[in-house]
């Protein structure tokens, strides 16, 4: 059988928690005698490849490129739908004229791909990583910084999270007021009751608002009707999409993580409790939450290892690195995949202190899999992972305070930190979560 990967971008430049998912799942299908072939991107602003259409070997597989520089978008609606991927896509599937395809993510393919392999009569299926398919920021919190169900009726609440988004860079002009979140909310609802009045119908904000307003809609028609069957790798996300109409049969499949997972070395009378982070430093990530709640602790009770790029949001990282002067916290930088057990190995915790949802983070299945309790914020998609007591435990979603009051007992009595190493497992494997991928393929194309 032929399978097809079609994933939004791919190592060894990208090599994320999506990458990473896409990448096992064809190891494991190559072992048992599949052809597997990943098709990704170059995004939109990345440097140039000299054609539209550039293949290349990742650990023996072919990986078709795609160069979105040569067919941007230009508008909001062209980056879920792009009607100008559409040939270009059923080109290629033509040419690799695959059994099947699964969606690992669609952006930079754009849901146009739905279309193509609906036409092509090819049995498409989908792993929802994330919120795409129906959130326009993929991250389900509302501009306001509040957990969000998913667009209202009225879209009022997407419109706002573009305003608070579009503002961050704004120095003038009405849209500046929107960088606070609660303005963002009144601007939207104000701009989607008002914005067929003269001088505004017509207009390209009133454009914009019509192409978010529109893209659950067209998402979800095109999801319905094209994805034979998806997964998702929690209950939470599963239950997500379900409320915003997606009616396409899905399953929840954990992911599975190949990693070593000798037991934690006991650790020595004079250790000093390691506390680690390791993603995005991004404001959503909460790595900030994390830094406050650590210079509370007694000084040199513990150290704080942050691992992640140091270049996404400068503004933001300057504001980190104030804070940490003459502590001991560390900004480490980025590591190879390869590294991941020894890192996780030397700590003693992770904290996750996401202030939106996660799905499912990889980075917390490797640490639970390495024996490293897990320190996370109360949101669904970690705490379907983590229970208190026994391989980690849970703060309140935002709160410095409680995330302190967390730390603070570990670091007053480090034994009993130390002592969760011993219950904190996580046995899943990519190969369980293969064969039940490739067994949702066979239910229903036989």
């Amino acid at each position: 059988m032929k399978i097809v990967f079609f994933v939004h971008c791919f190592f060894p430049d990208h090599f994320y928690g999506t990458e990473t998912y896409t990448l096992e799942l064809a190891k494991n299908y190559k072992a048992w005698g599949h052809e597997v072939v990943i098709v990704s991107a170059l995004f939109q602003g990345e440097p140039a490849a000299e054609q539209l259409v550039t293949t290349y070997q990742h650990e023996g597989f072919e990986v078709v490129c795609i160069d979105k520089n040569k067919i941007p978008h230009a508008n909001i609606k062209e980056t879920y739908y792009q009607v100008e991927m559409r040939p270009v896509l059923t080109e290629l599937l033509a040419e690799l004229k695959p059994d099947i395809v699964h969606v690992t993510h669609l952006i930079n393919h754009t849901s146009a791909l739905l279309e193509a392999t609906k036409a092509l009569g090819i049995p498409t299926y989908a792993t929802f990583t994330d919120f795409f398919g129906f959130c326009l920021t993929n991250k389900l919190e509302a501009a306001d910084g509040a957990l969000c169900a998913g667009p209202s009726p009225s879209r009022s609440n997407c419109v706002a999270c573009y305003l608070k988004e579009s503002a961050r860079t704004a120095n003038d002009g009405w849209i500046k007021y929107a960088k606070n979140g609660t303005s963002a909310k009144l601007i939207a609802s104000m701009a989607t009751s008002l914005r067929k009045l003269p001088g505004i119908k017509n207009g390209v904000f009133d454009k914009t608002i019509d192409y978010i307003a529109e893209r659950p809609d067209i998402l979800g028609a095109l999801y319905n009707d094209s994805y034979s069957g998806a997964v998702a790798p929690t209950t939470f996300l599963k239950e997500a999409y379900v409320n915003n109409d997606i009616k396409v049969p899905m399953q929840t499949l954990w992911f599975g993580i190949d990693v070593d997972r000798t037991e934690k070395p006991e650790r020595a009378a004079d250790h000093i409790p390691t506390i680690g982070f390791i993603g995005q430093i991004a404001p959503h990530k909460g790595t900030d939450l994390l830094i406050d709640a650590f210079n509370r602790l007694p000084k040199d009770s513990a150290r704080l290892l942050i691992y992640g790029p140091t270049d996404q949001d400068p503004a933001y990282m300057e504001e980190l690195k104030s804070k940490s002067a003459g502590t001991q916290i560390e900004f480490r930088g980025v590591f190879e995949s390869k590294d991941m057990v020894n890192i996780l190995r030397g700590m003693d915790t992770l904290v996750i202190p996401s202030r939106w949802y996660e799905n499912s983070p990889l980075v917390l299945l490797n640490a639970l899999a390495t024996h490293t309790p897990a320190l996370v914020s109360d949101v669904r998609g970690m705490t379907e992972f983590v229970q208190a007591g026994i391989n980690g435990e849970i703060f309140a979603r935002g709160s410095s305070e409680d995330l302190y009051q967390k730390l603070s007992i570990w670091v007053a009595d480090p034994k009993k930190l130390y002592d969760l190493a011993k219950t904190t497992t996580y046995e899943r494997t990519p190969e369980m979560m293969a064969r039940e991928t490739f067994a949702i393929y066979m239910k229903t194309t036989g």
